[in-house]
């Protein structure tokens, strides 16, 4: 647990930077699926200002996305516009290993676009997949209730999103929890309730992110007041 959001983002990167090291020294392209938000721009902000000092070869990293909202390419709204406007030019990234999902003016519509990127992603197993999660404990753009949170596919079209924009691309839960590893990244009491009841075993139709579930390890990155709901022996398991 960390005291507030700039302390996820800094233990975020600090592990990213630790486990892409540790992934290559196997001599493995390490294969890292990239969210948005607060903490991951953070997060994202201090790889750029360390990254290159680091041991890792960012020539051979792979980026993936979990989820997309489907606007055209460099809106603000998507999650790959913060990312790669932060990190493309500190990093010696190779364009050939960033996958962004399609945008909308791209060519394809909603449906063709996810299927491309399915083709794209292919078997990949991601060795860690980064996570937000709202406040009602949606994860990627998978949300409660909503025909997203049903999907057994590889990547879908989301449509109706209950959070704007309507239209998006996602992930689903079976090739998020294919994952190796997936870091949760969660900060704001906004949160508690969502972290809680996905912690403790809600179903992952009513709280997607209890559905998350990586091979490995599945890993909480809460601040104090997203943490604040939940009992302290959870706290003590290593998870957190």
């Amino acid at each position: 647990m960390h005291a507030g959001p700039d302390d996820v983002a800094e233990a975020l990167a600090a592990r990213l930077l630790a486990r892409l090291v540790e992934i290559q020294r196997d001599f493995r392209i390490p294969q890292i699926g990239l969210t948005g938000g607060r903490i991951a721009t953070k997060a994202y902000q201090r790889l750029a200002a360390e990254g290159a000092r680091s041991a890792v070869d960012w020539s051979r990293v792979e980026l993936w996305w979990g989820d997309e909202r489907f606007v055209p390419a460099g809106h603000s709204d998507r999650n790959d516009t913060q990312a790669l406007e932060l990190l493309v030019e500190p990093l010696p990234l190779s364009t050939d290993r960033i996958h962004p999902m399609p945008a909308s003016d791209a060519g394809l519509d909603l449906d063709r676009a996810a299927e491309d990127y399915a083709r794209e992603l292919g078997s990949t197993v991601l060795d860690v997949c980064l996570l937000g999660m709202g406040p009602d404990g949606h994860v990627a753009s998978i949300f409660p209730e909503h025909p997203s949170s049903y999907e057994t596919g590889g990547v879908i079209a989301v449509r109706s999103s209950p959070k704007p924009p309507p239209e998006r691309i996602s992930l689903t839960l079976p090739v998020i929890n294919r994952s190796r590893e997936v870091w949760f990244l969660v900060s704001g009491s906004d949160k508690a309730a969502a972290a809680k009841m996905a912690l403790l075993g809600a179903g992952p139709v009513q709280v997607p992110a209890a559905g998350v579930s990586a091979v490995d390890r599945t890993l909480w990155l809460l601040d104090r007041d997203a943490a604040a709901e939940l009992p302290a022996d959870l706290q003590q398991r290593g998870r957190i």
